[in-house]
């Protein structure tokens, strides 16, 4: 665990040892009164007390109760505004980590899980140790100093005292070993039911078609029993340990009492040092009690420390340093890619002219869509190269290259915003000119003035509240808004009705003017201008060739052709 806390410190050292320091005084200032208590206790079994020191020494904690009082003060804000601060670098960390994987990544770790690890997992460490830290202090501090002042008065019944620590140790291990185990399976039940309740909101509409909502959804009850379950395991079975360990503590003090009416009956020690350690012995157990608790809660709070940092060390998509490419010809050079050890594109070789349209076609599953991903680099290639102006894609740092793409796909994301922001997304720094004249362009000021708020009408998560064509108009003013000289396209207009396949088609022709576009194709008859046809067959390039060309050859393209121009034809 301080390996783990380490590491989550180097974000923040200053601060770190600017919190140490605060909380360290805090503690000694609570422990000093105490110590200063005997002082009062030896003078009133004096035999002739002087009443002047008592005032002045209640006069002295009166004043270390002030001091304390703006230690603690300063203490907790520190420590609160350091761990707040930590974990707000650390989402930061944790984000800036995340984009940097491959798509592979996501594909491998289910959503809930991930988003789990950026808000719980943080928010673990975030609520957990921000309530420890002065614990802790105190244990450490106010208990060793504490221990030092008892022991001048008589070191046997110090040690007596002390002696409950290792005894105590064992039962602390057992709780720490089943908080891990156990934890762990929480853990994952907490995920479990994230997912579940994602999945559940998401697919509502057809489990409400099959009335499988409410108490009717196995699948999510399960979620929740199982949470239910395995949160009460770890609460109740490390439980018993810790309140073990808590009467090993009340064990000792009794021994401490026993030892000291011993010691006292055989003239040993005195009453005022035996009532001394009646007063301080029982405090001396107080913050290891506390700490106690915490410590489990502590082994708790690693294992999301454990998971965040499993993320942090994962390795990224290699990233170079290099510039802008002069041109916008795009070259695959022996390029084979699989998911999960399964090949999908196998030894690719072809070249994407600047400022051309390549279209990509073949049935469901021959590579298409994962070429349009490779060039976007969404993963990178298992074999072989993807070069833009004769350079590597993984040599061109990370911010020129995205800067590069747009891309127009069918399944289109909104974010919870208004039109206006997410067209602008394409281009941060753009004014409201620009952004409007990309609205026009892309036909979304055909719909957009005859909402209420116009471009500034929310559309709802994902885009909810406009319909598909309207959302792959905003998509596509975004692209063109961000004017990259490249353009992936997977066909926008496929499942549209004509109205809005006419607009989107004026819109997709605005926004590959003079650029190098890789679209893929689905109706045919919108590529029939490509300057080159890709025909894929499991991975791997078929037939080659223009429109015109392809029909002569008479092969795969050429009977996808056919298929589609007796298809008009068809009646219900």
């Amino acid at each position: 665990m301080l390996k783990n806390l380490k590491y989550i410190a180097t974000l923040d050292r200053k601060g770190t040892y600017r919190v140490i320091g605060w909380e360290v005084l805090h503690s000694l200032f609570i422990a000093a009164p105490s110590g200063i208590l005997l002082i009062i206790v030896r003078e009133l079994f004096a035999e002739h007390p002087d009443v002047d020191k008592v005032w002045r020494v209640v006069a002295l904690m009166l004043i270390l109760l002030l001091l304390q009082f703006m230690v603690a003060s300063k203490a907790m804000v520190t420590s609160n505004l350091w761990v707040y601060g930590l974990a707000n670098k650390l989402r930061i960390k944790l984000g800036n980590r995340i984009q940097r994987f491959s798509l592979g990544f996501f594909k491998k770790r289910d959503p809930g899980d991930i988003a789990a690890v950026l808000l719980q997992d943080v928010a673990n460490f975030e609520g957990i140790f921000g309530h420890s830290v002065g614990n802790i202090a105190a244990a450490l501090c106010g208990t060793l100093l504490l221990s030092c002042f008892l022991f001048v008065y008589d070191w046997r019944l110090t040690l007596c005292l002390l002696a409950a620590l290792p005894l105590v140790y064992p039962f602390l291990l057992i709780a720490q070993y089943f908080v891990r185990k156990l934890g762990r399976k929480q853990i994952a039940a907490r995920n479990a039911v994230g997912a579940k309740f994602l999945e559940y909101i998401e697919g509502i509409r057809h489990l409400k078609s099959y009335g499988q909502v409410g108490d009717r959804n196995d699948r999510l009850n399960q979620a929740f029993d199982d949470l239910r379950k395995k949160s009460i395991r770890m609460e109740a079975i490390p439980g018993p340990f810790i309140l073990t360990a808590g009467i090993v503590f009340e064990i000792g003090f009794i021994l401490m009492i026993a030892l000291g009416v011993f010691y006292l009956t055989t003239q040993e020690i005195s009453i005022p040092v035996l009532i001394t350690f009646l007063i301080l012995g029982y405090n001396l157990y107080q913050p290891l009690k506390v700490i106690m608790v915490d410590y489990v809660i502590l082994q708790y709070m690693n294992e999301s420390l454990v998971r965040i940092i499993d993320v942090l060390e994962l390795p990224t998509m290699e990233t170079g340093t290099a510039a802008l490419p002069d041109t916008c010809d795009i070259v695959f050079d022996a390029v084979t890619f699989g998911y999960q050890g399964q090949p999908t594109v196998c030894d690719l070789n072809f070249t994407v002219q600047a400022a051309s349209m390549t279209a990509l076609v073949g049935h469901s599953g021959s590579g298409k869509t994962t070429i349009a991903s490779l060039i976007a680099r969404f993963w990178d290639v298992d074999a072989g190269a993807i070069r833009i102006g004769g350079i590597d894609v993984r040599a061109i740092s990370q911010d020129v290259f995205y800067g590069m793409i747009s891309e127009v796909f069918q399944d289109v994301y909104l974010f919870d915003d208004s039109i206006y922001n997410n067209i602008k997304i394409g281009k941060p720094d753009a004014s409201e000119m620009e952004i409007i004249e990309a609205a026009d362009k892309a036909q979304v000021l055909e719909f957009a003035w005859e909402l209420k708020q116009g471009m500034h009408t929310r559309v709802g998560e994902g885009g909810s509240r406009l319909s598909g064509g309207q959302k792959q108009r905003v998509s596509i003013a975004r692209a063109l808004l961000k004017n990259a000289p490249i353009v992936l396209l997977d066909e926008a207009t496929a499942s549209l009705d004509p109205e809005n396949e006419f607009f989107i088609q004026q819109a997709i022709q605005e926004l590959v003017k003079e650029k190098t576009v890789i679209v893929i194709a689905h109706k045919l008859a919108t590529i029939q201008q490509a300057d080159q046809i890709l025909v894929l067959d499991k991975g791997k390039i078929v037939e080659r060739g223009t429109h015109d060309q392809l029909l002569i050859q008479g092969k795969t393209y050429s009977h996808m052709w056919t298929l589609q121009q007796q298809s008009k034809g068809w009646r219900m």
